[in-house]
């Protein structure tokens, strides 16, 4: 009989929220919980990878998210395409399949490519 920590779920999905909170916690810039959240994201694809869960779900930026400060949305935005650049190849080598849910047109060409080109890269791939 199967215990209940030998059972792995097909789909995790997450919301990313209170990166900000949590740099406001501990003294720190809400730029750098952006930046923490993202390498926790980096450590959640992984362990969700090893794991041999099916699907990830990320909720990452919502409408609401456009009335933040000008400031802190580029700062997300520029952390997206950054992340991006950074990680696909890595994904890509490691069999994820990366899709893209949701509006995109209000997002920058720039990034709109970058997430195009992020999905055609991974398209045939059969892990996460």
């Amino acid at each position: 009989m199967s215990s209940a920590s030998d059972i792995v779920p097909r789909h995790v999905a997450i919301i990313m929220d209170g990166n900000g909170r949590w740099a406001k916690k501990r003294g720190l810039p809400r730029a750098a919980g952006h930046q923490a959240g993202f390498r926790t994201t980096r450590d959640i694809v992984e362990a969700c990878a090893r794991r041999g869960i099916d699907a990830l779900t990320l909720f990452a930026f919502s409408s609401e998210n456009w009335a933040r400060p000008e400031q802190e949305v580029g700062l997300l935005m520029d952390l997206f395409l950054r992340g991006l650049k950074s990680e696909v190849s890595k994904l890509h080598d490691n069999n994820v399949c990366i899709n893209f849910i949701g509006e995109r047109t209000a997002f920058s060409e720039k990034l709109q490519n970058e997430m195009s080109s992020a999905e055609s890269t991974t398209l045939g791939n059969t892990g996460l």
